[in-house]
């Protein structure tokens, strides 16, 4: 399981992609981001090109503890499908 630190942010993002796009390469689909406090675009970016090479090899991303504020963003650019967190995110509107 992929496990995302406190924070997903510009000024990390370029690190955590490249970590994660190895792992998901190799299978890993899991993605845990319970520890996530900060998140920014930039969170969002990292997990589409997660969840693109996922597909790639016929798999797709399972994530896990997602931050309001994480599915929001993926909301907000209308890639909440994309990700697996509308049924979780329309949950929260009712």
């Amino acid at each position: 399981m992929l496990s995302l630190g406190t924070s997903l942010t510009n000024q990390n993002a370029a690190a955590v992609l490249r970590d994660g796009l190895s792992r998901v390469a190799q299978g890993e689909t899991q993605v845990d981001c319970s520890a996530l406090e900060q998140v920014d675009s930039s969170a969002v970016a990292v997990l589409l090109a997660w969840q693109r090479t996922a597909a790639a090899r016929h798999g797709k991303l399972a994530l896990s503890s997602v931050p309001p504020q994480l599915a929001e963003l993926a909301s907000l650019y209308g890639v909440d499908n994309l990700l697996g967190l509308a049924p979780q995110a329309a949950s929260h509107r009712h």
